[in-house]
């Protein structure tokens, strides 16, 4: 039976998410928490909240990112912040800190970062060294940025290649700098009230000018900066939106990245696609973030509900009613592990995206300049990193490969070829990150109901503890931020087909049958089976059309495509869950605060990873069966082999539900603090 003491400490998630010997990020977290249960706390207690407009009282939120460092965590030492290198890991941790009490505060700090990602990633050195240290408090006032991507037109946002937003050149005398006209009409857009700056997508109104592009808009520029209306939004109050209106004339060097003029025409060193792209591929993680945050921190004030229900009545004091409240049925405690399972499962997935994208970060810049050095640009670097792609697959055979067995001199040479390791860092953010924004939002928001629900007719009202009504409704706003579900489904329909993965993908299989030997109570071997039976399905649809002779997997029948890019996310939870379970099991040791009580977390956590396992394996069995034996038309090998892949699976799961009642039986011992540590 699992004996939890306590919820997790932050000995437990340093860990777990990997930055235990980062002093850096601990102070980050610290800052974060101080601000979220201190200032966002009391704004959403005293019912800020419950108004459109961005108001003095909420001015606050401002001043307190300030004073906590939170402004500068974008910034470079060298600009006036803190963390050197890259920093995916520490906007994904503040993000879940804030989020945790309320995710419009986490979007209101994280909207500076995003108005200043595209200089950040694609921006010219004077671009970047001018508005980095402009955004730093070294001067005082900092300045703020807002991103102008989204329009009022239908379906932008979703089809972000489609603007309304125009540039035309005005002026441009012999010798002089180009001066552009830049029209923009934006929808949703943060940080509007307050934004000194703003990065905006645009498209080619002038024959001079050739494509798309970003351009950086000023509030002191010539013509019309209109903040517009506030956006009638039910969520995310603490951050300010509202639907700007620009007309304004801006000098050429204000596009991103710099341009070139060609027999007579500006063109973009890069496209507003390709900068969107860089941006996106980071700053979806700690959206997903966001929700996973809120299913953990409804975990205590559900426990709490639970146990007080009935206090006040007539059982006294050591009565079972007393003690445990509504926690005598197991119903309670069942469906708020399943709760605890999501969040932790996302929460896995998310920090696992976040510490692969700082991996990936410098790899990338290196790549540009490498290529940029050989001339290698446009469709050339297409095909360079295919030519890589047996390589890649060399280098991933000796990275999982035990040490003592590598050919230690290639493995070097592979591990310092920019385009193997650029080309193997793509393939993964190309899953990992559509991935977290689609799980963790999608069937996060289910799970949040259910932790509302748990709370009785509470969970409805405006004072109910950890303000769980407001993080429900919030969840359905972070589901379709930076692109909805389909976005991100579509963006898996392509990773999938990546050799890179699929090598990949069979190693974390081999990866996981060694854990099951290794640590048989896990149960990883139930989800190498799910991601084997995954792999027969894609396979399997791949090779297979349907009774009219279509082709079943192809990028327009999404109801296919899509079903299997849901299955492929529960994989990932739960593969991700595993991975940090095992590293506080090969870690926590040498922690000596948490020595005496680890091996009742390990317990704990063990019988938390076969719950969600469970539950992928029905998952899979679920949507991939769906897929492959309702569009059969006969029998053959594929399908015998599917059938039978199937039956294996879901027997390798036997007896797991008892992990699930043990769990959640340690539910009701857990030791909980007295009060929630910020306002109702």
């Amino acid at each position: 039976m699992s004996k939890l003491p306590t919820l997790p400490t932050d000995d437990i998630r340093q860990i777990m998410w990997r930055f235990s010997d980062r002093y850096d990020l601990q102070m980050a977290v610290q800052s974060a928490r101080q601000v979220a249960r201190g200032t966002v706390a009391r704004l959403v207690a005293e019912g800020e909240r419950n108004n459109h407009e961005w108001t003095p009282r909420k001015e606050e939120l401002l001043q307190a990112f300030d004073a906590s460092g939170l402004t500068a965590l974008y910034m470079d030492p060298e600009q006036g912040g803190f963390i050197q290198g890259p920093k995916n890991l520490a906007m994904a941790l503040v993000a879940f800190e804030l989020s945790w009490v309320d995710a419009g505060s986490a979007t209101c700090s994280l909207a500076g970062n995003l108005a200043l990602a595209p200089i950040h990633e694609k921006g010219t050195d004077a671009q970047r060294n001018f508005y980095m240290g402009k955004a730093s408090l070294s001067e005082g006032n900092p300045w703020r940025g807002a991103f102008a991507l989204t329009e009022p037109l239908p379906f932008v946002g979703v089809d972000t290649g489609v603007l309304s937003g125009k540039v035309r050149i005005v002026e441009w005398e012999d010798g002089k700098e180009p001066i552009l006209e830049v029209e923009k009409r934006g929808r949703f857009i943060t940080n509007m009230d307050f934004a000194n700056f703003v990065t905006a997508a645009v498209d080619s109104d002038d024959a001079r000018i050739k494509g798309s592009c970003m351009v950086i808009l000023e509030e002191g520029d010539e013509g019309v900066y209109d903040r517009g209306s506030p956006t009638l939004k039910l969520v995310h109050q603490l951050s300010s939106t509202r639907d700007p209106v620009f007309r304004l004339k801006v000098p050429a060097s204000r596009i991103i990245g710099g341009y070139k003029v060609e027999d007579g025409v500006i063109v973009p060193q890069f496209a507003h696609s390709e900068v969107i792209a860089a941006v996106f591929h980071r700053t979806r993680i700690p959206v997903g973030l966001m929700t996973s945050a809120k299913l953990l921190s409804a975990i205590e004030p559900v426990l709490r509900y639970q146990r007080q229900r009935f206090r006040g009545g007539e059982s006294g004091e050591g009565s079972p009613r007393f003690d445990l409240g509504l926690q005598m049925n197991e119903d309670t405690t069942q469906r708020l592990l399943d709760v605890w399972a999501t969040g932790e499962a996302g929460a896995s997935l998310g920090f696992a995206a976040a510490r692969e994208a700082d991996r990936f970060d410098p790899i990338e810049r290196e790549k540009d300049r490498f290529c940029e050095k050989e001339g290698i640009t446009g469709k050339k670097q297409f095909i360079a990193l295919r030519k890589k792609e047996a390589e890649i697959l060399e280098y991933l055979e000796l990275l999982y490969a035990p040490e003592a067995k590598r050919d230690a001199n290639r493995f070097q040479a592979l591990s310092e070829d920019i385009l193997v390791q650029y080309g193997l860092g793509d393939a993964r953010a190309n899953i990992l990150n559509p991935a977290t924004k689609l799980w963790n939002t999608g069937y996060g928001a289910t799970m949040m109901r259910e932790a509302v629900t748990l709370m009785g007719g509470y969970g409805t009202t405006e004072d109910c503890p950890g303000f769980l009504g407001q993080k429900w409704m919030d969840c359905q706003l972070e589901a379709t931020y930076e692109g909805p579900e389909a976005v991100q489904r579509r963006h898996l329909t392509l990773a999938v087909s990546s050799p890179v993965f699929a090598k990949e993908f069979g190693l974390w299989i081999g990866q996981l049958e060694q854990i099951s030997q290794e640590w048989p109570e896990l149960g990883t071997i139930a989800l190498a089976n799910a991601m084997g039976l995954w792999m027969q399905a894609l396979d399997y649809l791949n090779s297979h059309s349907d009774a009219n002779g279509k082709k079943l997997y192809h990028n327009k029948r999404q109801g296919i495509t899509f079903q299997l890019a849901d299955a492929l996310c529960w994989i990932l939870a739960s593969r991700f869950l595993v991975d940090d379970v095992v590293e506080l099991k090969n870690k926590g040791p040498d922690n000596p605060v948490l020595s005496e009580n680890l091996p009742d977390y390990l317990g704990f956590y063990a019988d938390l990873c076969k719950t969600q396992i469970l539950r992928t394996v029905g998952e899979i069995s679920r949507l991939c069966g769906e897929l492959v034996l309702g569009y059969a038309t006969g029998t053959d090998e594929a399908l015998e082999a599917f059938q039978k892949a199937q039956c294996d699976m879901l027997w390798s799961a036997a007896g797991f539900r008892m992990a699930k009642d043990s769990a959640s039986e340690a539910l009701t011992g857990v030791m909980i603090p007295e009060a929630l540590d910020y306002p109702a």
